[in-house]
């Protein structure tokens, strides 16, 4: 963490003078203990807060929406599960590419719950802005998809980063094991695979349901369930890049807020041309070259992922060779014997 700054009085004060409530504070007085008790008490009601609203958003799409299809239907919590395994995928060598030490299961897994949940505040934000938006954005429904786009980038990329990145921010974030920059792409990797993994769920409910009989259904929920896996790898990506710059801010103090925001434009940014190019582009391409949707969308989620997962990679892979760096021993570095013209 940055080092605190000094009032002028204390920086030039020879050490034997009482500078309470001139230019330094500590707790001393009952009032002084009451303010700094309840200002604690009020930020982990908050957090509490926030994590109790999530959770009822839970149990309200579980007992009234298509999430209730889940307990109904053991096919569908099968395929949603099917579907995050791309993203886990991603996700675990996010993990492993970590040179520095091994995160924690607990941080990992309440990280990954912390996205499960507020998949929902991205829900219900979603829907109460996104349709002013549209409608606006579309000139009164004259240009449709300039109103879907306006949506993307305004609304559903930053909406949904954002509350990716409080999954990391309420929790992972507060603990010291949290130790490196690098640890806020691990965890950001996590928040992201909780958030695709309850997304998943939903489009597979949703689409699902409106299929009748067995073979049917089957189908239905084979197609969205490919097409969710193809998506997922996508949040992680997003959301490890913003995670990585939320590990930046905490040990940068001083420039948190704009390191924070860097990070949350990127991925909003990045998330925000993946759904408005998605569509498009599979369609140009399933018609140019004769194939189904399906092949021409996995063509597409393949190169535009590993666009964006190589510069992740790359970032990460440039901490992990810094580290190294740090961690050399000076005496074998000086004994390393220059490299000539001849050698390779």
């Amino acid at each position: 963490m940055g080092k605190r700054r000094q009032d002028p009085v204390e920086v030039n004060a020879d050490g034997s003078a009482d500078l309470y409530e001139i230019s330094t504070w500590e707790p001393r007085s009952t009032l002084d203990r009451f303010a700094h008790w309840l200002y604690h008490i009020g930020i982990r009601t908050l957090r509490y807060l926030v994590v109790l609203t999530a959770i009822a958003i839970l149990l309200l799409q579980v007992a009234f929406g298509s999430l209730g299809a889940l307990g109904d239907q053991p096919l569908f919590a099968g395929m949603a599960i099917l579907s995050a395994v791309p993203a886990l995928g991603l996700a675990a060598y996010i993990y492993y590419a970590d040179v520095t030490t091994q995160e924690p299961l607990t941080l990992l897994v309440g990280t990954f719950l912390l996205g499960v949940l507020f998949a929902g505040f991205a829900g219900v934000l979603n829907g109460f802005l996104g349709e002013p938006v549209q409608i606006i954005g579309s000139g009164f429904g004259l240009v449709p998809f300039l109103g879907q786009v306006f949506v993307f980038f305004l609304i559903v990329g930053p909406v949904e980063e954002t509350v990716k990145l409080l999954a990391v921010r309420l929790y992972a974030f507060r603990d010291n094991r949290f130790d490196a920059v690098v640890d806020g792409a691990v965890y950001g990797a996590a928040a992201g695979l909780g958030f695709a993994t309850i997304e998943n769920a939903l489009y597979i409910t949703q689409n699902a349901e409106m299929a009748t009989g067995t073979v049917e259904l089957l189908a239905a929920s084979s197609n969205i369930t490919a097409v969710r896996a193809l998506a997922g790898p996508g949040h992680v990506i997003y959301s490890a890049f913003a995670g990585y710059y939320l590990g930046l801010a905490k040990f940068n103090p001083d420039d948190a807020g704009p390191i924070v925001l860097k990070g949350l434009l990127i991925a909003s940014l990045i998330h925000a041309v993946y759904n408005t190019l998605a569509g498009p582009v599979t369609a140009i391409v399933a018609t140019i070259y004769n194939v189904d949707f399906l092949v021409a969308f996995f063509g597409f989620v393949i190169v535009y992922d590993s666009f964006f997962g190589l510069l992740l990679l790359k970032k990460v892979h440039a901490y992990r060779r810094a580290y190294k760096r740090a961690h050399e021993d000076p005496d074998e570095t000086a004994l390393r014997p220059e490299q000539t013209e001849f050698d390779p």
